[in-house]
């Protein structure tokens, strides 16, 4: 319905009693389905991680959340989206892919308004905007990240880590053996055992992107020669670096173990003798005893390195059982990232090895090598009676010396003869 207005005079002075304004209605098509003219938006969005699977805090500076809105139901006028997130992250601006006359504007530090100006008709085409967030302040000490709009949206993300481990022992190498001075190693109160002390330091390095809220690192050492021998290894100490963790290992409840079956004068010098090379106590082969330490490490910032420093003694009163001359323990190191994070592949393995030999000592006692000697000259003897025996056996000294000598002696007689003869001629 259309109406022209009066004109209208400007208003001079106002007297009492002359009106000054004019009123109108005018009525407009509503093109609604339903009596009470709801709409229906619908709010559709994706993080977009530059193809990524998950948000890497620290690696990624600025993400973008893509929205598509549409209209479902009947017109809607002042359509507005609100977006409430985080404090640790912050606004930087949005993009439509056309114009619609789209515009956000931050209302708190944490709260954002985006505003779509033109009414928003039933069945129209669908609007794109995406809002663009800057993440590179994000601590990561809260485990979710969460963006929500009026409509329930939700964004999360991880924290993500690399752990980088390594590993150093002292010392590297050590001799054993009953020729060795017992000074050279260390016994314990009311222990006749001879230990050797070992230094072993294991680290865990967080590579980043993110912080890394806490890890696991597991030790293996090979504890046993045999499947059912004596333990090698008594625990002195674990130690993390400045008490940001804690290590459980197993207690040996008899550190000084020393076979019972003493060996013989002979069985010595036949295991010197027989003295095989190296020996591989490795715990990733199957069926080898080791010993376990288990430490949890707390939280660490990128690029951050927690050390843990174990203290043990290896009873070498074991090793002198074994006839090989180098004993070589390959010791195991894993790690593993808290469950609050996700771990990010690198190409680095996740174990580690630690190797360490133990050299037995080829010198034999002073008895044992006056029964070498002793042996070595009955030995020689019973050959050489061997050998004459043999000799004998084969009529060596049963031939007719003196008729050879004279056999020999008239051949050379002969030979003079024919000598004279011919010279005469």
């Amino acid at each position: 319905m259309e109406r022209d207005l009066p004109a209208l005079s400007p208003v001079l002075r106002w007297n009492k009693g002359r009106k000054i304004a004019a009123r109108n209605e005018t009525w407009f098509e509503k093109n609604c389905l339903s009596d009470d003219c709801a709409a229906d938006l619908r709010l559709h969005g994706k993080l977009l991680l530059y193809s990524k699977p998950h948000l890497a805090l620290g690696g990624v500076k600025n993400v973008s959340l893509n929205l598509t809105i549409s209209n479902a139901g009947d017109d809607a006028y002042d359509t507005n989206i609100y977006f409430n997130f985080s404090r640790e992250v912050f606004y930087i601006n949005f993009w439509q892919k056309e114009e619609k006359g789209i515009s956000c504007g931050l209302v708190d530090l944490d709260f954002l308004k985006c505003s779509v100006g033109f009414p928003f008709m039933r069945a129209q085409t669908k609007y794109h905007f995406a809002v663009i967030f800057d993440t590179s302040r994000l601590s990561g000490e809260n485990d979710t990240l969460h963006v929500n709009t009026l409509f329930g949206l939700a964004v999360i993300s991880h924290k993500c880590c690399c752990l980088r481990p390594h590993s150093v022992v002292t010392p590297t190498s050590f001799v054993y053996g009953n020729s060795i001075d017992a000074s050279r190693f260390v016994q314990l109160e009311d222990m006749e055992c001879n230990f050797q002390p070992l230094n072993l330091t294991f680290q865990a390095i967080n590579n980043g992107p993110s912080r890394l809220p806490g890890s696991k690192v597991d030790i293996r050492i090979p504890n046993r020669l045999a499947g059912s021998g004596a333990d090698m290894f008594h625990i002195v100490d674990t130690q993390v670096a400045d008490g940001r963790g804690n290590c459980t290992p197993h207690r040996n409840p008899t550190p000084c173990t020393i076979p019972q079956d003493r060996e013989s004068i002979f069985h010595t010098i036949f295991a010197f003798f027989t003295k095989s090379g190296r020996r591989v106590l490795d715990c990733d082969r199957p069926g080898r005893a080791c010993l376990t330490i288990s430490c949890s490490l707390g939280p660490q910032l990128k690029e951050e390195a927690l050390s843990i420093d174990i203290k043990v003694l290896l009873n070498t009163e074991i090793l002198k059982r074994d006839s090989s001359s180098v004993i070589q323990f390959v010791t195991r190191g894993n790690v593993q990232v808290d469950d609050r994070a996700m771990e990010v592949p690198n190409g680095q393995p996740e174990d580690i090895s630690l190797v360490f030999e133990a050299l037995h000592s080829q010198e034999p006692r002073g008895y044992v090598v006056g029964w070498i000697i002793a042996i070595s000259l009955l030995v020689g003897i019973l050959i050489f009676l061997l050998l004459a025996v043999l000799l004998w056996k084969m009529g060596f000294f049963r031939r007719r010396y003196r008729e050879i000598i004279e056999a020999e002696k008239n051949r050379k007689d002969s030979d003079e003869s024919w000598d004279w003869v011919e010279k005469n001629h």
